[in-house]
């Protein structure tokens, strides 16, 4: 019995000990990333590098700020980024509603129609999209990336899953015979049901638009609308390159994501914990 208990004690340290290490491993890039905006050039460049923060941060930034309109560029991200992801979340937890709860003509068909999407490189849709944003006079606009942003293939199918597994059908036949509509068994039953599913997509789709950078830089031409990816991109430019700037403009670029999976951590941890239980 207790030779059992020592084997259990061993087994939870080694656990244990392979995710710290595991953890130390993924937290490494943002503590590097922070060790190169703090330091000079001449000492990333040098060999072997600084391992250790400096205390150039906020002189690295302030050439940040004498470069690029890096506020503008956040705040621009910063709507794009929300309008997205809030879109997302409304219409594709309503058409995952349709598609799992609600019986009309052509649901199967229509559902790996969309399915099929989610195979086709976004590549490809780069000039028939710019052709339909130039004839919408949405050049240089934010529309141009936040309205095609709300088609979302993956967030359609994420919902339906979610929807279907975790709202029993007993439950809005219960709701329908008492006199409910569709949309008030929508905001009543299913809204509740999966706030957990919310916090995964809204993650996800936040983080894909917030990294974005080949759509916003065809179709935002103006400096003035840049979002982030594309002005820290102008960092680059030059032909010394200071790391110590171009990192100092990253770090503080990745804060708002860090924020946001820091604010909907539970419930993100909740809906992969549902799906293991349930599985």
């Amino acid at each position: 019995m207790k030779s059992e208990k020592n084997k259990q004690t061993v087994g939870k340290i080694l656990v244990y000990f392979g995710l710290i290490i595991v953890a130390l491993a993924s937290l490494f890039p943002f503590y590097w990333m922070f060790v190169m905006a703090t330091n000079p050039n001449n000492l990333i460049n040098q060999s072997p590098p600084a391992m250790v923060p400096g205390s150039e941060l906020v002189a690295n930034f302030q050439k940040v700020l004498d470069s690029i309109p890096f506020f503008q560029a956040m705040l621009n991200s910063l709507i794009v980024a929300t309008s997205v992801t809030l879109g997302v979340i409304i219409l594709c937890s309503l058409a995952g509603f349709a598609f799992s709860k609600l019986e009309f003509p052509g649901r199967s068909v229509l559902f790996v129609f969309i399915l099929g999407t989610m195979m086709i490189p976004p590549q490809l849709g780069l000039i028939p999209s710019y052709f339909i944003i130039t004839q919408l006079g949405w050049l240089s606009d934010l529309r141009a990336v936040i309205v095609p942003g709300l088609m979302n293939a993956f967030g359609i199918f994420w919902m339906r899953q979610y929807i279907s597994s975790a709202v029993p059908d007993e439950i809005i036949e219960a709701a329908r015979i008492d006199g409910c509509t569709n949309f008030r068994i929508y905001w009543n039953i299913i809204v509740p049901t999966i706030l957990p599913a919310f916090a995964t997509l809204g993650i996800i789709v936040f983080m894909a638009i917030w990294g974005d950078y080949l759509w916003p830089l065809v179709v935002l031409q103006d400096q003035s609308m840049h979002t982030i990816q594309v002005a820290l991109r102008a960092l680059m430019d030059d032909r010394v390159r200071d790391y110590g700037m171009i990192l100092s403009g990253t770090f503080w670029a990745t804060i708002p994501l860090i924020v946001v999976f820091l604010l909907f951590n539970r419930l993100f941890i909740k809906s992969i914990t549902d799906g293991a239980v349930k599985s």
